[in-house]
């Protein structure tokens, strides 16, 4: 029995052991999602027991997978889903249809029953939404081709799931393939129907209403909250998931001017209910039914971890993408989902599986989060590593990450300076550099930052700074100077580790945020490092003190 007379302590004692937990796992640089899962099998039924009875963490659990859901949504507006839309339709299709054929042979050669093999191959096609999406919007990279192409991926694999549910659960009545066409005629038009509401009160209800209660950053919040919990239980209450309607909850305020208040105001809050999802996971795991499939599960885990990953490397390059954003989006994707341990326990209240076979998921489910958490953290360390394996992979024609025609001339013409980092403070240097009379080459992860410059007139390539392949798409023996003004330490250090390479002979400006920070990449060999705040300061300084002729006024400022 729990130690604890009410669930209010009980909460408050697995906060405070999770709180130390994740100190620990930071001292050790270790990732706060496998200290929060193995806090939770600590405390669970496996372990000490002080959480018996988990529904209240599985609550929690939902409402921050809504919450994560729709401040995604939050950040996309619906033309940015079309951009990557039939890239995302092909790779997931494409994947599911290779990772299930292969997962079910795999599955026989085990002794697997044809349903039991089924079962195991669909719920091995689906990667996760809340691992993939939080970790990529951790790292900032959820707006970057690679992290857009996975989210459309994902989106992909959740209606999916939603349809091979439907179908089981039609195929299980008396009459199998007349339930299943009317099912997946009911389920067409209530998705029409649910779209064609939302678009509606999006377009002419959205944006009076937050007007009205923009004046209260409060209230401007609990309206999204709102918003996400409301569309999530709508969601499914249609038989769709409550990830899919709390992102279109997102997607439909992300086109008016408030999503950048209510995601700020939600991320906090988000990032502590996400706590209790990945204690959930730790509390679901029971060693006495996951010994029993040991081999098998070792056997799948190694197949999502490398076959995954290497099947959307083999579609993304016949779509001609290069393998850098084919191998960070692979990696992105090399675990299970969620919803195939959902999958799983449907197919054990249907009578199609036993209790093993999700077993078997589950311990699945453990490994390839757990290592594909590690993955996704440390892609771009990995990449170099593993990049002129890859060679098979890369495109051979340009696609949408290729510079144009206009952009081509880049590498031919005398280019002073290359910048890496278009944003506000990048896309201000750039301006300045112009303004004196310099040609500059920028270079940026968002297509649509990149559509906008070469819109400026900018010479403009699409690529990462830590992309070790893109310095033989730009002029470095023309350049005076290469300036990276993204703020990140270790993107600093492999574009240097990347000139260096080159034999690069001209300036490196590199920019960070810490005094620290600023030492490491002096001392690998940057000439300069922009402290952007700390330069603010001092031109504002002295523009403060610039003019001593000013007076004291007469009279107060009006």
């Amino acid at each position: 029995m729990p130690p604890f007379s009410n669930v209010f302590y009980e909460i408050a004692a697995v906060l405070s052991v999770a709180t130390g937990a994740g100190a620990l796992a930071l001292w050790l640089r270790q990732p706060l999602p496998i200290a929060f899962i193995a806090v939770g099998f600590a405390l669970g039924p496996a372990g000490m027991g002080w959480i018996g009875d988990s529904e209240q963490v599985e609550f929690f659990a939902e409402l921050g997978v809504t919450l994560l859901l729709f401040v995604v949504g939050l950040k996309l507006d619906p033309h940015e889903i079309r951009a990557v839309g039939p890239v995302a339709i092909a790779v997931g299709i494409g994947q599911i249809v290779l990772t299930g054929s292969l997962s079910f042979w795999i599955g026989l050669g085990f002794g697997f029953s044809a349903v039991k093999a089924f079962y195991v191959a669909i719920a091995l096609t689906f990667s996760s939404t809340i691992i993939t999406v939080k970790l990529l919007s951790d790292k900032r990279e959820i707006d970057a081709l690679h992290g857009r192409i996975a989210l459309g991926v994902l989106i992909v694999q959740d209606i999916a799931v939603v349809l091979v549910m439907i179908g089981l659960t039609a195929l299980s009545g008396e009459d199998g393939s007349a339930s299943f066409g009317l099912a997946l005629l009911v389920v067409a038009l209530k998705g029409l129907g649910f779209l064609g509401v939302l678009a509606a009160i999006a377009r002419y209800l959205l944006p009076s209403l937050l007007h009205s209660v923009a004046r209260s950053p409060e209230l401007l919040a609990l309206c999204g909250i709102s918003a996400a919990i409301a569309l999530a239980a709508e969601a499914d209450a249609l038989g769709f998931s409550k990830e899919v309607g709390a992102f279109l909850a997102g997607v439909a305020i992300a086109s008016t001017p408030y999503r950048v208040p209510m995601s700020s105001r939600l991320v906090n809050l988000r990032d502590f209910l996400l706590l209790f999802f990945f204690l959930n996971l730790g509390l679901h795991i029971h060693l006495e039914s996951l010994g029993a499939e040991l081999l098998p599960a070792l056997v799948f885990s190694g197949f999502v971890l490398l076959g995954k990953p290497l099947m959307v490397l083999v579609l993304m390059g016949l779509m001609k993408y290069r393998k850098y954003t084919s191998a960070l989006t692979g990696l992105s994707l090399s675990q299970i989902s969620e919803f195939s341990l959902i999958l799983a326990a449907l197919g054990v209240s249907l009578g199609h599986i036993d209790n093993e076979t999700l077993g078997l998921l589950t311990l699945v489910a453990l490994i390839t989060m757990t290592l594909s958490t590690y993955l996704i953290l440390y892609s771009h360390e990995l990449y170099p590593r593993i990049s002129h394996w890859l060679d098979l992979f890369e495109r051979q024609i340009a696609h949408h990450e290729q510079h144009d025609r206009n952009s081509s001339d880049a590498a031919v013409a005398d280019v002073d300076a290359i910048v890496f980092g278009l944003g506000r403070y990048g896309g201000s240097v750039v301006e300045n550099l112009r303004s004196e009379g310099f040609t500059v080459l920028g270079v940026d992860f968002d297509p649509e930052v990149v559509t906008f410059w070469r819109s400026q007139g900018l010479w403009t390539l699409y690529g990462d700074a830590d992309d070790p392949e893109l310095a033989a798409l730009m002029p470095l023996k023309e350049a005076k100077w290469v300036v990276s003004t993204v703020p990140n330490c270790n993107v600093g250090l492999a574009l240097l580790h990347t000139l260096q390479h080159q034999r690069y002979r001209g300036q490196v400006v590199l920019t960070s945020h810490t005094r620290r920070d600023e030492e490491i990449l002096l001392g690998a060999g940057a000439d300069r490092v922009l402290l952007p705040f700390r330069d603010a300061a001092k031109e504002a300084a002295r523009r403060i003190v610039a003019d001593r002729s000013l007076e004291v006024r007469d009279s107060p400022v009006n």
